[in-house]
């Protein structure tokens, strides 16, 4: 997995990524990303919120919670440190990611995902709940990873 490159500063041009993601593909190569998305995920390229509240932090771990009410989505968010989620509740999502795909994603409480990155590499996505209940998620992050955490703000 690599860097995405900006074309011309226009669109994002996609990288592949070798990922566990979650969901079934439902749209590549940026297609229907409005032009407000793609500069959402300019503007929080860098954003290491991988979380709506952040529950616990000690020299080991972030512990972050997601809730999203339905019709509310998270924005773009960087992952860089190896991390892993639990769905808490059972529900579906539509997800964008930094190479330009689309998912459809379908959760079962209890289930659990987890994810590694080598050093330079990450993962850059939102995730919107377009399900009919609350979707809620509890995300650890492993501060002792190959890549430096990102700073988070307050």
């Amino acid at each position: 997995m690599s860097e995405r490159s900006r074309d011309n500063g226009q669109r994002p041009v996609a990288s592949s990524l070798d990922l566990p993601l979650a969901g079934e593909l439902t749209a590549s190569d940026f297609a229907g990303w409005t032009d407000e998305l793609v500069e959402e995920f300019r503007v929080h390229a860098q954003d290491g919120h991988v979380g709506s509240r952040l529950l616990s932090e000690d020299p080991r771990v972030r512990v972050w919670e997601i809730r999203l009410a339905p019709g509310e989505r998270w924005h773009a968010h960087r992952h860089v440190l190896d991390y892993f989620w639990t769905a808490i509740t059972s529900g579906h999502s539509i997800q964008h990611t930094h190479d330009g795909t689309t998912r459809a994603v379908h959760y079962k409480a209890g289930e659990t995902r987890h994810f590694e990155f080598e050093r330079g590499e990450f993962l850059l996505h939102d995730i919107e709940n377009v399900g009919e209940a609350d979707l809620v998620f509890t995300t650890v992050e492993h501060l002792d990873s190959e890549n430096s955490p990102l700073p988070i703000e307050p």
